[in-house]
């Protein structure tokens, strides 16, 4: 339910759903994104979800906050709305290369490598949003017994295609990037193509996904 909607700025509003993480409340963000960008409402020119706020830019030259504000208010939002959502299937490959924070969640959860990754893998994730850097999807929600906070000191530099934990949340780096997730494993799947001026996002808010553990001759062979 959108509880509150805002000035951003000069020239954006912020839809406020709550403070709480979860796959309800994004749910709604989401049909409001959908809504909203069906519309065609005059003077739009961006629209960026996150786990529980919608931020809606426009051009000032067309509209106003005012203006915005009340169409948004006014959209009939289909309650029964189904999201055109995906399952994906993403290969993740866990050999010690790649599994560069496995020996420290080993000691900072207190649970064997195996039972870490027997954990995640076994976990069905929901897509809240994508973000930070291009296509980046945060996936929650993480089995409780491998929550766990950042790395107390970033890494400079995290590989592509590296898949890091964080509290609830598994994401993929979409590109070499500094980071301070957890990293426990590598996809040698594409997860954005920049190539694609549409949909260059493998992954969306509100796909379901599920990993799936390969060796490492599986990686190597991915792309052959």
């Amino acid at each position: 339910m959108l509880k509150n909607i805002s000035n951003l700025g000069d020239a954006a509003l912020y839809c406020d759903f709550g403070i709480e993480v979860n796959k309800k409340i994004n749910s709604e963000v989401i049909k409001y994104f959908e809504a909203i960008k069906g519309s065609n409402i005059e003077g739009i020119n961006n629209l960026t979800p996150s786990y529980n706020k919608l931020i809606i830019s426009y051009d000032l030259r067309i509209t106003n906050f005012n203006d915005v504000k009340k169409k948004i208010e006014t959209l009939n939002i289909n309650e029964t709305l189904k999201i055109d959502s995906k399952k994906l299937i993403i290969p993740v490959c866990c050999d010690t290369e790649f599994s560069l924070d496995i020996d420290r969640l080993e000691k900072k959860i207190n649970l064997s490598r195996e039972k870490i990754l027997e954990n995640f893998f076994n976990k069905e994730y929901f897509c809240y949003m994508t973000g930070f850097i291009a296509g980046m999807p945060f996936l929650g929600d993480l089995d409780k017994n491998i929550r766990v906070q950042r790395l107390e000191t970033p890494r400079v530099k995290v590989p592509k295609g590296s898949v890091g934990i964080t509290e609830q949340f598994t994401n993929i780096y979409t590109f070499e990037s500094p980071g301070g997730w957890n990293i426990i494993g590598n996809t040698p799947l594409k997860v954005f193509n920049s190539s694609k001026e549409v949909e260059p996002n493998y992954i969306n808010p509100g796909d379901t996904i599920k990993f799936n553990k390969i060796s490492m001759e599986e990686y190597k062979s991915f792309n052959e």
